[in-house]
């Protein structure tokens, strides 16, 4: 391969490898266990055993189940979670946290999840009593609501909540980001730099921010290991999303496939269980179940529209920058300190690449260079 040697693709397959082996054995055991929940009657004798605890009320019987599943899988979940973004991060040189740091961060999410899913959940089950005949539609709506809350908002309030971001102090970094944002018609109202070193080696930007008051946020590994002209192409990568309308895209690709996931369960649940005025506490289970075996089959669907994304992100950076030669050298840098997989198999690439390749990614770059 041109640009990369043959130890390179070997320790980039190697340190992916067990990545994607965590993940296939993680799935494969909380779907097991919702599998023999739901299929044991477990599911049902949980939710009777939850009824009498909380004395029938429906509301509490809800609640306590809920949260058995949520501890449940959380738990199944944390030891391949631990492993794969703690000490095989370490292995290879990427994380730069202590071990308790990495819990800090890992209860702040399970915090932030339990609160907003405690939430969604019994939402979610009033919905489903009050109108029984139209729950999915307003599951739909709930949730791709959610999803332009999640885009505009989640940067700019939550993000705070586990890094801190200063304004850029480089002028020549704050030049090149306002000359970039002129030349593509995007204002920014701020440029900022995130301790992402408290965590990770790894380079990166984001663009966050609301309606056209927009910010951009940089890596301050991004500042401190690349040189000018290479950042100039990461942000002109970012911006490309913005400029090409791919944000307001996956929108609503998410809520058209929003639509199409509730619609689907909305048949499973009336298939599956008793006609009643309330759902009982184990349809939660069977929601997760469905969920998760939807979301994986899925996902090489959402993978192929956020490659074909990312392939014209990179195309049109290349006109805002002019500078190809850069570009090229970021996605050769990137790959290596990143240990991608650059020659990834088929099927890999198929389910897990929301990015192309690098070799396809600098092809592209390259031929757009060339019109």
């Amino acid at each position: 391969m041109q640009y990369f040697s043959a130890g390179q693709i070997n320790q980039g397959r190697q340190y992916n490898r067990v990545l994607q082996i965590t993940f296939i054995f993680s799935f494969i055991l909380q779907s097991s266990f919702l599998l023999w929940l739901v299929f044991s009657g477990r599911a049902a004798a949980l939710s009777g055993w939850t009824q009498g605890v909380t004395g029938g009320n429906y509301w509490g019987s809800l609640l306590l189940f809920f949260l058995i599943i949520w501890l449940a899988l959380r738990l199944l979940n944390l030891p391949f979670s631990l492993y794969s973004s703690y000490f095989w991060q370490h292995r290879w040189g990427f994380s730069t946290q202590v071990l308790g740091s990495w819990w800090l961060d890992y209860f702040k999410v399970a915090g932030l999840e339990l609160f907003l899913t405690t939430a969604g959940v019994l939402l979610l089950f009033w919905v489903m009593g009050r109108w029984p005949a139209a729950w999915w539609l307003a599951g739909a709506s709930f949730i791709s609501l959610w999803l332009v809350i999640q885009t505009f908002l989640w940067p700019v309030v939550i993000s705070p909540l586990f890094n801190r971001f200063t304004p850029a102090s480089d002028p020549a970094v704050v030049a090149m980001v306002y000359r970039l944002s002129e030349k593509a018609r995007l204002p920014v109202d701020q440029v900022l730099v995130m301790d992402a070193s408290r965590r990770t080696t790894r380079a990166n930007a984001y663009f966050a921010g609301l309606g056209r008051t927009k910010r951009i946020v940089l890596y301050d590994t991004l500042l401190a290991n690349y040189p000018l002209d290479e950042v100039e192409a990461v942000v002109a990568h970012e911006m490309a999303h913005w400029s090409q309308g791919h944000i307001l895209r996956g929108l609503v690709l998410g809520t058209l496939g929003s639509f199409a996931l509730w619609g689907l369960l909305f048949i499973v649940a009336r298939a599956s269980l008793p006609l009643s005025l309330r759902y009982p506490p184990e349809t939660w289970a069977m929601a997760l179940l469905f969920f998760l075996l939807v979301s994986f089959t899925a996902s090489p669907l959402g993978s192929y529209f956020s490659r074909q994304m990312e392939g014209e992100a990179d195309r049109v950076s290349v006109t805002l920058t002019g500078d190809a030669p850069a570009a090229v050298r970021l996605q050769v840098k990137l790959a290596g300190k990143n240990l991608s997989d650059v020659s990834p198999a088929a099927f890999i690439r198929w389910f897990g690449y929301s990015h192309p390749p690098a070799p396809d990614r600098i092809e592209n770059i390259l031929q757009a260079a060339s019109r």
